[in-house]
């Protein structure tokens, strides 16, 4: 089935094991966790008046919307003339779709293949794609975090404003299975703070710390 991608560009993984890698970004529409402090909103919704071709979708100037329903191949066509290596799939809440063919396809051109996800849908992807779970808890749209999808997860990234979020970490870590996954602190908005709330936790309990490195060069 094709996906709603919202647009597609190269930058540097910031973020969490991957930072520093050049990269391909695929950003599928779409999302019903309502996170207060998502940078993306213009994904959350699926609307038909916004669907636009593929041409369209990559001459966008600015954030918005609109996006192109493109099947697998497509996205694996259109990523293949890109440089990077890797290529992150992110939202948007991108496990909303089955993305088994798209990693799969991916993969099958030599690149290393990242999801980005919430955890409140099952990840649907090919054998050896990297899945970063960023847990999130109690938000507005109302959603779980799924247990399979947490014993999926290559690494658990949670983003942190106030030491209650840290807590909040600890007693997720206590009740979700999660094998060896990496577990990152992600300061919110890279605040002075929060970052400082993160350093301090990420030395007492031995996790790691993701600083949104693409942000301070300047890049998406």
């Amino acid at each position: 089935m094709p996906l709603p991608v919202n647009e597609v560009f190269e930058t540097i993984q910031g973020e969490a094991y991957w930072t520093g890698t050049p990269s391909t970004f695929v950003r599928l529409q779409g999302c019903d966790v309502g996170c207060p402090w998502c940078d993306t909103k213009h994904t959350w919704a699926l609307s038909e008046d916004e669907v636009v071709g593929g041409a369209t979708m990559l001459g966008k100037t600015h954030d918005g919307p609109s996006y192109a329903r493109l099947e697998p191949s497509e996205i694996v066509g259109l990523v293949a003339t890109m440089l990077p290596r890797h290529v992150v799939i992110t939202g948007g809440e991108p496990c909303i779709n089955d993305l088994t063919d798209l990693t799969a396809g991916l993969m099958a051109t030599g690149r290393t293949v990242q999801i980005e996800t919430s955890g409140t849908q099952r990840v649907r992807a090919a054998p050896g794609t990297w899945v970063t779970v960023s847990p999130k808890i109690n938000m507005p749209g109302g959603f779980v975090v799924l247990p399979e999808a947490v014993a999926m997860a290559s690494e658990i990234k949670m983003p942190v404003g106030k030491l209650a979020d840290v807590e909040l970490l600890r007693s997720f870590l206590d009740d979700y299975p999660h094998g060896d996954a990496i577990v990152w602190l992600q300061p919110l908005s890279t605040s002075e703070k929060a970052t400082a709330i993160c350093v301090k936790a990420a030395t007492r309990y031995g996790w790691r710390l993701s600083m949104q490195t693409h942000k301070y060069l300047g890049l998406r």
